[in-house]
């Protein structure tokens, strides 16, 4: 294995979330416009391209890969990757390879999913209230994504809900949402919305602290802080009615930017070494125009180094969204 990535502020990137398409077959209203102009086709880098990237990773002393989209499970022939990628699992060089989903396509792909080494899932929901459900995606509806989650657990994938935050939709079902995660045996992490991409509404009408939340959560259920990590961002809890976890992703109001250890590739090959920064680090160009790795590792050593210190997000009425980027782009 080659030597590790380290920042200039000593953080070890031992994370990769990977994109491998910025399609997607919902249109939730924190994370996509209506009407959406995706990435030509063949701009994205091809299963193969994707696996050399990931790979190149995996030698540099990234433990965990996450692929996400858009929707991870609409990129045709996206199996064929999961399945190609497993072979660092079976060397142990890779700790987890796992995927974050809006659950519509799960049903489908469960079992192969499973026979690849994926362990967990992160599935989207937002709401347990199918006419909400349907307010929120556009276009989606809630049973499929129930469907996908009992098929994940049938094929024993340990399933983990993520919530956004919606101001005026996530109060009146919080405690609905933590009884239905873990009556299910599923984690449950709520997320402050964040200002990426112009999505046709107005940001400060969805944007909920998650400290205004929590108070919200403690009237019922007791919460005690712990030193748990899933390897991300999220802060967990304990609930002392259920026994599970409750975690807190917070880019808003508590920035985890200080143990950062992940970066992100879009499904072109952009790098970015922060999601609410703009700066990445075209890797599509040194992937097609070398054959062996070392230019490529050189590409990602440069952009590991000039990895900032933290995000600068702010929502604001009058600002408008912080960057350009949807957030279907990178998956979060």
């Amino acid at each position: 294995m080659s030597c590790a990535l380290i920042d200039r502020f000593g953080r070890t990137v031992r994370y990769l979330r990977l994109s491998v398409t910025d399609r997607c077959d919902l249109r939730c209203v924190y994370c996509m416009a209506e009407e959406m102009t995706f990435v030509p086709r063949r701009d994205l880098l091809s299963l193969e391209e994707l696996d050399r990237l990931a790979s190149a990773f995996v030698t540099r002393g990234v433990r965990k890969i996450r692929i996400t989209g858009g929707e991870p499970l609409v990129r045709k022939g996206i199996l064929d990757l999961f399945g190609s990628l497993s072979r660092h699992l079976a060397t142990g060089h890779l700790g987890e390879l796992t995927l974050t989903t809006n659950g519509t396509q799960l049903a489908r792909h469960a079992e192969a999913l499973a026979a690849s080494g994926v362990r967990r899932v992160n599935v989207s929901l937002d709401t347990l209230d199918p006419d909400r459900y349907r307010t929120i995606t556009r276009r989606g509806t809630l049973g499929t994504v129930m469907e996908g989650l009992a098929a994940a657990k049938a094929a024993g994938l340990r399933v983990k809900l993520n919530t956004v935050a919606m101001r005026g939709m996530i109060e009146e079902e919080i405690d609905d949402l933590i009884a239905f995660a873990h009556g299910g045996g599923m984690d449950l992490t709520l997320i402050e919305t964040m200002p990426l991409g112009d999505v046709g509404a107005d940001r400060t009408d969805q944007y909920l602290p998650l400290t205004d939340l929590r108070r919200r959560i403690e009237r019922r259920w007791t919460l005690t802080d712990t030193a748990e990590t899933s390897g991300g961002p999220a802060r967990y809890t304990r609930v002392a009615e259920t026994g599970c976890r409750l975690g807190f992703i917070t880019p808003m109001t508590h920035g985890f930017c200080e143990g950062c250890n992940r970066v992100r590739v879009g499904a072109t090959g952009l790098l970015y070494t922060c999601l609410g920064q703009e700066e990445r680090t075209d890797l599509r160009a040194v992937l097609r125009g070398s054959e062996g790795d070392t230019a490529l590792q050189a590409a990602i050593d440069r952009a590991i180094d000039a990895k900032p210190k933290g995000h600068d997000f702010v929502i604001d009425r009058d600002a408008g969204p912080t960057l350009a980027r949807h957030m279907s782009a990178l998956g979060g």
